[in-house]
C-alpha cells in the first residue's frame, strides 16, 4: 500500500512557495541553484555542481542503504519561462496561483519541491532505498541547454524520472518528437524607397513569399511547423536588405521529418533565386525524438506505483520536448511524469495543493519500490 500519508503537507507547500518566490529565469540560475545545493547537503546528499558555457547543473547523490539495488535518477529543472521578477501569489485550502502578470513557476518548482519533500520524509523515517542520483538542470527551457550539457559521465542510473509534465497527476509521457530549429538569412540590396526603389531588392517581400509558399501549422497528426520570429529593416525609407525567419519542425517520424524539411528548405532557396536575393540556411537539431514502449519493464514498473497511490495511470505522447528527451537519446530509460501543474507559461498558470503532494507520493514510493526492481532478462543474455 502507499505512503502518501507520510507526505508533510504544510512542508511541502512551504517549500514550493519559497521556491517560486526565487526569481529564477534560464541563464539566471544562481540564486536557486544555492538554495537547492544547501538543501540537499542537509538532507544527505553530496552535491556537485557542474558548469558549463552559460550556467550549470546540480548533481547531487543520495546514497542508499541497500546493496545490490540498481541506481535511480530523479529530475527537474531550475529555470522558468519569464515573467518571474515580482511574482505574487495566491494560496488558499486548495490552490496556489499567479495572481499578476507573472508566471507561477510550477514549471517546474513543482519538480524540485516534490524531490526535496521526498528526501525529507526518507530522512524522517529512515525509509530504507538504493542510491538516488538527483539531476536538477539548468536552460531548460531554452532548448533544454542544461541537460544537453551535463556530463552523463558522472550518472550511474540507466533509469530515471524526470518531473516536466503539466496536467493533474497520473499522465505519463512515454513519446516526445524532434524538434529542428531553423534560420533563414534573406540578403537583397538596399535602395532609397522614395527615390529609386527600382535599384533595391526588398528582403521582406523575398521573407514574405517564403513564410507564404512553405508549410505551416499542424503538418499531419504527428507533425508541425511554425515561424515563430521575423526580422528586418531599418527604416520606411530604405528597400530592406536583410531579413532573418526563425521556424522550427517537429515530428515523431523522421522520414516526415526529413521531408518536410527539405520542402521548406528547397522552396525558400528557389524562391529567393527567383527573385534574385542570397539565401543562407542554418538548423540545429534541439532534441531527438523518444518513444517507450507499453511492455517496457520500467513504465510497466510505473504504472505499478501509481496504482499503489491509488492513481489510475495514464500513457500520453506529447508535442513538446523535455529533458527526458536527452536522457533517452544517450541510453538513460526515462519517463516524464506530470507533477500537477496547470496552464503552465501562462499568468493563470496553477497548482492544487492536493496535487502537489499526490505528485510527491508518487516519487516516494517510486523510490522506495525501485529498490525492488529488476528490469526483464534481454533474450540471449547470460
Amino acid at each position: 500500500m502507499s505512503d502518501s500519508s507520510l507526505i508533510n503537507k504544510e512542508r511541502l507547500v512551504q517549500t514550493f512557495i519559497e521556491l517560486v518566490r526565487i526569481n529564477s529565469p534560464s541563464f539566471a540560475e544562481e540564486e536557486i541553484g544555492s538554495f537547492l545545493a544547501e538543501r540537499l547537503g542537509r538532507l544527505g546528499c553530496s552535491v556537485v555542481r557542474q558548469d558549463y558555457g552559460r550556467s550549470f547543473n546540480l548533481i547531487a547523490l543520495r546514497q542508499g542503504n541497500l546493496p545490490g539495488c540498481l541506481p535511480l535518477m530523479l529530475s527537474g529543472h531550475m529555470d522558468t519561462v519569464e515573467p518571474t521578477r515580482g511574482i505574487v501569489i495566491q494560496s488558499d485550502d486548495r490552490v496556489i496561483r499567479s495572481t499578476g502578470p507573472t508566471v507561477l513557476g510550477a514549471d517546474d518548482k513543482s519538480a524540485l519541491a516534490q524531490i526535496i519533500e521526498t528526501l525529507e520524509v526518507i530522512n524522517e523515517k529512515g525509509i530504507s532505498h538504493g542510491d538516488l542520483e538527483i539531476v536538477l538542470s539548468s536552460g531548460e527551457e531554452k532548448g533544454l541547454e542544461g541537460a544537453r550539457n551535463l556530463d552523463l559521465g558522472m550518472i550511474e542510473s540507466r533509469h530515471a524520472l524526470v518531473l516536466d509534465s503539466s496536467g493533474p497527476v497520473g499522465s505519463i509521457i512515454v513519446g516526445a518528437p524532434t524538434h529542428i530549429a531553423y534560420e533563414m538569412t534573406i540578403t537583397g540590396k538596399s535602395a532609397h524607397a522614395g527615390i529609386e526603389p527600382e535599384k533595391g531588392n526588398s528582403a521582406i517581400r523575398a521573407a514574405a513569399r517564403i513564410i507564404s509558399g512553405i508549410p505551416d501549422g499542424r503538418i499531419d497528426p504527428k507533425t508541425t511547423a511554425n515561424i515563430g520570429i521575423i526580422s528586418g529593416g531599418t527604416a520606411t525609407n530604405v528597400v530592406p536588405a536583410k531579413t532573418v525567419i526563425h521556424g522550427e519542425l517537429r515530428s515523431h517520424d523522421a522520414e516526415t521529418l526529413g521531408s518536410t524539411r527539405d520542402s521548406i528548405f528547397s522552396t525558400a532557396r528557389q524562391i529567393c533565386e527567383g527573385m534574385g536575393v542570397k539565401i543562407d540556411i542554418g538548423e540545429q537539431e534541439e532534441y531527438r525524438t523518444f518513444r517507450i514502449s507499453d511492455a517496457d519493464p520500467f513504465f510497466l514498473f510505473m504504472t505499478g506505483v501509481f496504482r499503489c497511490c491509488g492513481i489510475e495511470p495514464a500513457a500520453a505522447i506529447s508535442g513538446g520536448g523535455s529533458d527526458a528527451n536527452v536522457y533517452n537519446q544517450h541510453g538513460i530509460t526515462t519517463l516524464n511524469l506530470s507533477t500537477g501543474m496547470q496552464k503552465v507559461h501562462s499568468s493563470e498558470e496553477f497548482i492544487m495543493k492536493e496535487d502537489l503532494c499526490r505528485g510527491a507520493a508518487v516519487v516516494l514510493q517510486a523510490v522506495k519500490d525501485f529498490a525492488g526492481f529488476r528490469p526483464a532478462r534481454i533474450p540471449g543474455e547470460e
